[in-house]
């Protein structure tokens, strides 16, 4: 199977469905066909060959599903660009893939001119309504001038998409993802019972995200529809739902907490919403009680993964959210493996521990990834006998429920964004005044967890928290950079082999808590 599959079986069985609405803009399946294949042609003309890499850096909208199907049509790799990054961060991705041609909205349009100054050779489409910018090919005169081209009818064992991620090691990392591997994901999500052909499915979190990524490949098989909002807030989910009849959703934590908390919820029909999933880092049981009070007639379900495992390791389903489920604390877990995906808690000599034991949680199945782009030591060190390290801490209880309790990795999550310590260290120890640092995640209500950094400053330096904030900024995304400084004045704590010890620095944050991740 490869990820246009979704789209042939519609284009033979529903060519009249609705694929894709974005705002007044609607298109049926033989649209979308037709534009695919004429946008396959367009990239090659730009020299997208078979295995040649297409990055986009772009707010959601039609053309970024269209592009994802185009570039799969044309056999070429699909590489979806952070929004939240910083111009060097994305250069340095562009860099490590080597990417033939970049498409970027009018949001991105500045930056993209940026990146073709320092890359030459990028091919630059604009996908957006009026004037092309100088220098940039228009998406819509590309498929007027081109040709319909048959699918490249890649193989499952082709590599499909390359999505960075975060790095231990301070730069950020690709994680090729075959067909196979992202047809895996879809297919065990339909298995159990999300995104049906009757869904139609709001794409609110970014298109660049493999969380919404693994939403769309599954409405591409079953063919449900698409309706598509630019970017995340409440007021265009909730007109999205009422408007355009919307039953499925994916959402991170944070983005349930400011919907349901929202003051005009109760001005808008959200009867047609049936579904909402949930992942990217864990909810708190105070929000989880606001959003089913609030949406009583919705379901809620639970993903839990990561994009190295295409992203769906288990589930979470709604009937555990209520009645025995609950009574017994299952809301509280991460759920159970999912079709396709076996999944294990192991210790550091990655043997399987007893029930109820933390250990660290291991994955393997058809959805766990090729590998890091170009990084053969880093993927060998986190897929051990075709199981999937996660880097999180967690057990699992008689029933093979898992509960996430703490993180391997030193990552934090926030906002459902991936960050590393390495990363927000790095930036911070370029400040002249630094002597020393140590970035670690705290608890935040709104958040789920924010970064937080000790630092201690070089003798006769002054720096404030506010300065370091801000010099952050110009190296590291505007997520990464600490939300609070602590200016010590005494060395930081270390380990007889000179570690820093960041579990005495998280333990005044974390006291009287049942688990160590929010």
């Amino acid at each position: 199977m490869n990820t246009t599959q979704g789209l042939r079986r519609a284009l033979q069985i529903n060519p009249d469905g609705l694929a894709t609405v974005f705002g007044d803009r609607q298109r049926n399946w033989r649209e979308i066909g037709e534009r695919v294949s004429r946008l396959a042609a367009g990239l090659r003309a730009l020299g997208a060959n078979p295995g040649d890499r297409v990055a986009i850096l772009s707010l959601n909208s039609d053309r970024y599903l269209e592009l994802y199907l185009a570039t799969a049509w044309a056999g070429a790799v699909i590489v979806p660009l952070n929004i939240r990054w910083s111009p060097l961060e994305n250069e340095d991705a562009l860099r490590d893939c080597r990417a033939d041609v970049l498409v970027v909205d009018k949001a991105f349009a500045s930056t993209g001119a940026g990146l073709a100054k320092a890359l030459p050779a990028l091919n630059l489409v604009y996908a957006d309504d009026g004037d092309v910018p100088a220098g940039m090919e228009s998406y819509e005169t590309l498929l007027a001038r081109s040709e319909p081209i048959p699918d490249a009818m890649r193989t499952g064992a082709d590599l499909a998409g390359i999505f960075y991620t975060g790095g231990t090691t301070g730069r950020s990392k690709g994680v090729m993802l075959s067909h196979g591997n992202l047809m895996a994901n879809a297919l065990n999500a339909l298995g159990e019972g999300l995104f049906p052909a009757s869904a139609i499915y709001l794409h609110a979190a970014p298109m660049f995200h493999l969380a919404n990524g693994a939403a769309m490949y599954s409405l591409l098989l079953s063919g449900g529809s698409n309706v598509i909002i630019q970017a995340f807030t409440p007021e265009g989910v909730m007109a999205a739902v009422q408007n355009d009849r919307v039953t499925d959703v994916l959402l991170v934590p944070t983005m349930i907490q400011m919907l349901v908390d929202h003051p005009a919820l109760g001005s808008y029909n959200m009867s047609s919403l049936k579904n909402v999933i949930y992942g990217a880092s864990p909810i708190s049981e105070a929000v989880l009680g606001r959003a089913m009070a609030a949406l009583p007639s919705v379901q809620f379900t639970q993903a839990y993964g990561m994009t190295e495992l295409s992203p769906i390791a288990t589930l979470l389903h709604w009937k555990e959210h209520t009645g025995d489920g609950r009574a017994k604390g299952r809301h509280r877990g991460a759920g159970r493996p999912t079709l396709g995906c076996e999944v294990r808690i192991v210790d550091t000599d990655d043997e399987p521990v007893p029930r109820g034991t933390v250990g660290e949680i291991v994955a393997r199945g058809d959805n766990v990834m090729m590998g890091y782009w170009e990084r053969p030591e880093e993927t060998a060190k986190a897929v051990v006998n075709g199981w999937m390290h996660t880097g999180d801490g967690g057990y699992m209880d008689d029933d093979g429920f898992i509960y996430v309790v703490d993180r391997v990795k030193d990552m934090i999550i926030s906002g459902g964004e991936n960050i590393y310590s390495v990363e927000v260290e790095n930036a911070i120890a370029q400040h002249p005044a630094v002597a020393q640092c140590a970035v670690i995640g705290i608890p935040n209500e709104q958040w789920g967890e924010q970064v937080h950094a000790v630092v201690v400053s070089r003798s006769g330096a002054q720096v404030s928290a506010a300065e370091l904030i801000e010099f952050c900024k110009t190296l590291i995304a505007g997520y990464k950079c600490p939300r609070s400084i602590e200016i010590s004045e005494s060395p930081l704590p270390l380990s007889g082999a000179g570690k820093i010890l960041k579990r005495e620095l998280r333990r005044p944050f974390w006291e009287n808590r049942e688990r160590l991740v929010s």
